[in-house]
């Protein structure tokens, strides 16, 4: 049943980027987000779906793309590095959401101008998480919650906590 939905839910919110791809006439407002969706829809409980990995991840990811292109302005090898960049900055910042890296490729590549920041991906990512979140409530019946619980979050950091303390007692 949860593929069902994952697939069900990818394809609603498919339909809806491709709607208003379309009243926008803005071609590129659909490519970061396709993987994003098969994501978030397909495995709503890892850490990189969650709504500040999404939303995060995206943002970060552009503003690395518009540094770049700031800087170096338009070029393949830009984009590479863009690409590297983006997932550095993301592992560290702890946003990271693999789809995301498409953007500074894109935003290089492309030159696209600061709006594709705000008016795609800001606006896109925020609204993927709000599908997101909604489509789980009404999948209440099989378990794939997300965003993922307070209590598994904190799990997560208390184990994280735990092993950095044992490590400094050893040393």
């Amino acid at each position: 049943m949860a593929a069902v939905l994952a697939g069900v839910g990818s394809l609603i919110a498919v339909s809806g980027l491709e709607f208003a791809a379309h009243m926008s006439h803005t071609p590129y407002w659909q490519i970061p987000f396709i993987t994003s969706i098969a994501l978030v829809m397909g495995l709503p409980k890892v850490e990189a779906a969650q709504p500040r990995a999404l939303i995060g991840g995206h943002v970060v990811c552009a503003l690395v793309g518009y540094g770049l292109l700031w800087l170096f302005g338009s070029s393949p090898w830009v984009a590479a590095v863009g690409v590297g960049l983006a997932v550095f900055v993301t592992l560290r910042l702890k946003v990271f959401h693999p789809p995301a890296a498409v953007n500074p490729f894109l935003i290089v590549n492309e030159s696209l101008p600061i709006e594709f920041l705000f008016s795609t991906i800001l606006v896109g990512a925020v609204l993927l998480a709000g599908f997101a979140f909604v489509w789980s409530r009404l999948s209440w019946f099989v378990e794939r919650r997300m965003p993922a619980t307070v209590t598994e979050g904190a799990g997560v950091w208390r184990a994280r906590l735990n092993a950095l303390l044992k490590r400094k007692v050893a040393e």
